[in-house]
């Protein structure tokens, strides 16, 4: 059975990273809409937040087809967006049925070291009051919405 992971996290608290430093995930398909928008960036000379409200639009539109893809090829998959709400998780979970199902959760980091993270992201500025909406929105995952494992970093 092919596998889903799922990040939960708000931005920065280590998904990407976390990803990047799993050797057994190389050649899976990861998902995301930072990779088109920072694609879509470059080839504008311009930065993640110049061209996020302009392109993201598109950018959904191709990670979706990506999932698509990834789905008629069989490939595991691994979600890195921030997922932090069960609404934003069950499209993910409903779109690959056949898939064991596992959410990969990140906590949030302390404020002060939270702020210093997005901070440390030249050209892509998330809203502090976005984050803290994430934060205040923030739903645990659950067994009972999906997930056949749910791991925590």
């Amino acid at each position: 059975m092919k596998e889903l992971y799922v990040m939960v996290g708000v931005p920065a608290s280590g998904k990407s990273t976390w990803i990047k430093n799993q050797d057994w995930a190389l050649g899976l398909t990861i998902v995301s809409t930072d990779a088109f928008v920072e694609d879509y960036a470059r080839e504008c000379g311009s930065t993640y937040s110049e061209v996020f409200e302009e392109y993201m639009p598109t950018a959904i539109e191709l990670m979706l087809n990506q999932v698509e893809f990834a789905r008629a090829h069989k490939h595991d998959i691994i979600w890195d967006q921030t997922s932090t709400t069960i609404l934003t998780r069950a499209k993910k979970i409903r779109m690959l049925p056949d898939y064991y199902k596992i959410a990969v959760v990140f906590k949030t980091p302390p404020m002060e070291e939270l702020k210093a993270r997005l901070a440390s992201r030249a050209g892509k500025v998330v809203p502090m009051e976005v984050v803290e909406s994430m934060i205040a929105k923030w739903e645990e995952p659950t067994k009972e919405e999906g997930f056949d494992e749910i791991w925590y970093n």
